[in-house]
């Protein structure tokens, strides 16, 4: 009777897969043997365990834009073990996301970076916290290019707190790093308020 009423699906191709499960067999068996390895803009170490192609960008997508918040307990499990294998966890003081402008959130619902980083952050046990926030409506990355996407992100965050900040060393986390443009952005606000350390991770990383 619950595995009708609180059906769960495989947020790679939708395939319904036990209620604890994260990931059907056959997408499972696409997961990279390794993650990757990028650098915002500002040279902010960001890890990922996917490539932004095929079952994982689908993934996203489903996560992001079709109503589907609850993807996030399954997408955070990859997340995560990348995480364990790249940073020493035992460092990191408190765990946040990339904002998204209060008019975004409410009209998408939720926030995906967010959620995503809470479930890091129980798995972990350490502080979530809202660092910075998104205080100017700007354009869609993903939209632009090159230049474009830099000057889109200048001006447009802000830490809330900068004493909440002052000497922790801090992950923020994000779906998708492209050109690192909206990490590096964050990332530099917060060593400017006074962090000790910044470091990243996305589930997906646009590489080549």
């Amino acid at each position: 009777m619950l595995d009708i009423v609180f059906t769960v699906k495989c947020p790679y191709c939708e395939k319904v897969i036990d209620r604890q499960d994260y990931a059907c067999k056959e997408c499972k068996s696409k997961f990279p043997q390794k993650g990757f390895e990028t650098y915002a803009i500002g040279g902010y170490k960001t890890v990922s365990p996917f490539k932004y192609d095929g079952i994982f960008a689908s993934g996203v997508k489903n996560f992001k834009f079709n109503q589907n918040p609850a993807y996030s307990r399954q997408l955070a499990v990859p997340l995560i073990n990348e995480i364990m294998l790249k940073y020493d966890i035992s460092t990191i003081d408190i765990i946040t996301a990339v904002p998204m402008h209060k008019a975004n959130k409410r009209e998408r619902g939720y926030n995906q970076a967010e959620l995503l980083a809470k479930e890091c952050a129980e798995v972990f046990n350490i502080p979530y916290a809202i660092l910075v926030e998104k205080h100017k409506k700007n354009k869609a990355q993903h939209t632009l290019k090159g230049k474009e996407r830099e000057n889109n992100v200048q001006g447009v965050y802000r830490v809330i707190d900068s004493q909440k900040i002052a000497d922790k060393n801090i992950l923020i986390i994000d779906d998708i790093i492209t050109t690192g443009n909206t990490l590096g952005e964050c990332c530099k606000i917060m060593k400017k308020s006074g962090c000790k350390s910044v470091c990243c991770a996305t589930l997906c990383a646009a590489v080549v």
